[in-house]
């Protein structure tokens, strides 16, 4: 099993490519279910969950292929396309790999007139049913099926009638799943409080390149007039505000300066306000972003939102990076309630942080030590990289497969920029 061994206290300078959005990519992916054309995607991120995904597709009967991609050069090109679907089952062992699996649901519910999904595993981060995507998919018109752990999914006439859907809560999953069964309904479908992360719009944007109806993009209102059929496209996959914004921390927590070529400054808005709020210098350019360090970091009180507020996925980050500042910061997890798992292993590398059910009050310190530490999901994995950029010494980061769900080459990119970083092998 591979670790990243990292010695800690070099300032980083440079510039990283930013890859193409993992949340976006598992989104537009199960599209090419949607229709018998060719689906392209360029800007696909090389990660072990898109990998994963793409063999989930393979069993439903979506062949896949991958155009070369040249030395050096991130992203990948890949051209999808379900002639037919082979199966309408999402067996357990291939969607406990990963929570993302369920998105399938919608799309093969809309295109075959039913769908049997597995109930999905991935990150250990807290309960995350699945309850608002049925909930939303029977207003829509589906006949929902529990047993023996799998989710049976039926259009009584073969297509989904459509219908409304207000939200109680948002849930950008449940969102995307609404999405994609509404828009081969045959009639008018109406998502009231839905998810407005850039991810769904960027699945709205795709949906209606392939030929959909989609009004309200953007907004928590969303309107989809049911086709006949879509076609295939060829889209680019947006650029990843959540990579983005990881290494916007590095370079605050190493004291550095990194372009973040490619990142998109609207995507990334209360990412940005933090950082700035937090002491760093944000500008923006037309390449993208770049964030530099500027004196102490100073403390901060965020507590995470559905977007357009504070992402849970830049939670442990910024915790990271406020281990770091001139004070006492209170940050408070408002979406998953056990995202503080990195927090013991921080606490090794000497950060100063009390948890209090959902909030935590991090006290900053003067410098941490490198350690041996263990990840627990994908960006509390980050997290650990972050501390271990800035401690003193060396640090070790187990479980780095949790790292390549969700960040490509990051060895490579922060090597780049003058991190001392490698992968070993552990045996």
């Amino acid at each position: 099993m591979d670790s990243i061994w990292i010695q800690g206290g070099k300032r980083l300078e440079g510039k990283i490519p930013i890859s193409g959005a993992k949340n976006a990519a598992l989104t537009l992916l199960p599209c090419a279910l949607l229709t018998a054309d060719k689906l392209t995607l360029s800007n696909l991120p090389r990660l072990a969950d898109v990998d994963s995904f793409g063999h989930l597709l393979n069993g439903l009967g979506v062949s896949t292929s991958v155009a070369g991609v040249k030395k050096g050069e991130f992203g990948r090109r890949m051209t999808l396309q379900a002639s037919e679907i082979a199966s309408t089952v999402a067996p357990y062992d291939m969607v406990r790999k990963m929570r993302a699996s369920i998105l399938v649901l919608g799309p093969m519910l809309a295109r075959a007139g039913e769908s049997t999904v597995s109930l999905p595993g991935g990150c250990a981060i807290g309960d995350r049913p699945i309850d608002l995507h049925l909930r939303a998919l029977e207003a829509i018109g589906a006949d929902i099926e529990l047993a023996a752990g799998y989710v049976k999914a039926t259009a009584p006439n073969g297509r989904l009638p459509g219908g409304d859907y207000t939200f109680p809560v948002v849930s950008v999953g449940a969102t995307e799943n609404a999405l994609m069964a509404a828009v081969l309904a045959t009639g008018r479908s109406q998502l009231f409080n839905a998810a407005r992360e850039p991810e769904i719009a960027d699945l709205c944007n795709l949906l209606v390149a392939m030929g959909g109806k989609i009004d309200g993009i953007g907004s928590s209102h969303l309107i989809i007039d049911g086709v006949e059929g879509l076609h295939g496209a060829d889209y680019a996959v947006m650029p990843d505000r959540i990579e983005a914004g990881s290494y916007a921390c590095a370079a605050g927590i190493t004291g550095g300066s990194i372009e973040l070529v490619g990142a998109r400054a609207e995507d990334m808005l209360a990412i940005t306000n933090a950082l700035a709020q937090a002491g760093l210098i944000v500008e923006f350019c037309d390449a993208g972003i770049k964030v530099s360090a500027d004196g102490k970091l100073r403390p901060l009180a965020l507590s995470t939102a559905p977007f357009p507020g504070f992402p849970t996925d830049m939670q442990a980050q910024f915790m990271a990076m406020l281990a770091m500042a001139d004070g006492e910061s209170f940050l408070e997890e408002t979406i998953f309630e056990n995202r503080y798992m990195h927090v013991p292993e921080l606490r090794r590398m000497g950060a100063n942080i009390e948890v209090r059910g959902r909030s935590a009050l991090v006290h900053g310190v003067e410098g941490m030590t490198g350690a041996q530490v263990m990840a627990t999901d994908l960006r509390a994995s980050m997290s650990l990289v972050l501390a271990g950029l800035c401690a003193e010494g060396e640090t070790e980061v187990l479980r780095v497969y949790h790292l390549d769900r969700g960040y490509e080459r990051l060895e490579e990119k922060l090597s780049a920029v003058g991190a001392t970083i490698e992968r070993r092998s552990t045996g």
